[in-house]
């Protein structure tokens, strides 16, 4: 694991960022200015980002195939936040970073049943994301964890994001739009995957073929 975390660091640190070992090194009271605890899955919060820092969570691979439940709840703002820091679904209509409500824990990654499903809907979970990264690109690295944790029966998930020291911001809301984003897999047996995405219209989209950093314990 100490390569692996080497290997994001160095990816990281010009934004001062670090990564982690397991969720309690990020998801905690020194990080965060607020610990949302989802029940399925952790949030750090930041008011002054007014969004996720990081979100964690381990799939279990018998439960990410046991259910598809195909209608999707509405996005919601999260009434555990204060309210001068909390956002709403329409903070992002026709916003100038062309940028989705993108999730950090996946919708498809929960939706064996309707509680875990509507918890991901929450807007704590949601992060703005370049819209042809998030559909084509990040969407990918979200098949992934799936695909790793029913082959490994679970899997662990750290997503982080990276926020400039000065962030842009989206409209009046006051949401700062982030630099990039990241997700670390991994397991107490060695598994260990990474993968970063800048979050704009240069990042790679057409054939990435998700080859992700990959580094040996």
């Amino acid at each position: 694991m100490k390569s692996l975390l080497v290997a994001i660091f160095s990816l990281l640190v010009w934004s001062q960022q670090a990564c982690a070992s397991q969720s309690s090194d990020v998801i905690n009271a020194r990080n965060c200015d607020q610990v949302l605890d989802k029940g399925f899955y952790q949030i750090c919060y930041g008011y002054r980002e007014k969004g996720a820092r990081f979100v964690a969570y381990t799939l279990d691979g018998k439960k990410v195939n046991a259910g598809d439940i195909r209608k999707r709840p509405r996005f919601y703002a999260d009434r555990d936040i204060p309210a001068q820091y909390r956002t709403s679904s329409s903070d992002y209509t026709k916003n100038e970073f062309q940028a989705d409500r993108g999730h950090l824990a996946p919708d498809a990654s929960f939706d064996y049943s309707a509680a875990a499903l509507n918890s991901v809907y929450s807007m704590a979970n949601i992060i703005p994301q370049y819209g042809q990264i998030n559909r084509k690109t990040w969407v990918k690295a979200e098949r992934y964890e799936r695909l790793i944790a029913s082959k490994l029966g679970s899997v662990s998930v750290i997503n982080g994001v990276v926020y400039g020291i000065h962030p842009r911001r989206m409209g009046s809301s006051g949401i700062a739009y982030p630099d990039a984003y990241w997700k670390m897999l991994y397991n107490n047996k060695g598994f260990e995957r990474c993968f970063y995405y800048r979050n704009d219209s240069g990042e790679k989209i057409k054939g990435d073929k998700l080859i992700p950093e990959s580094v040996s314990g």
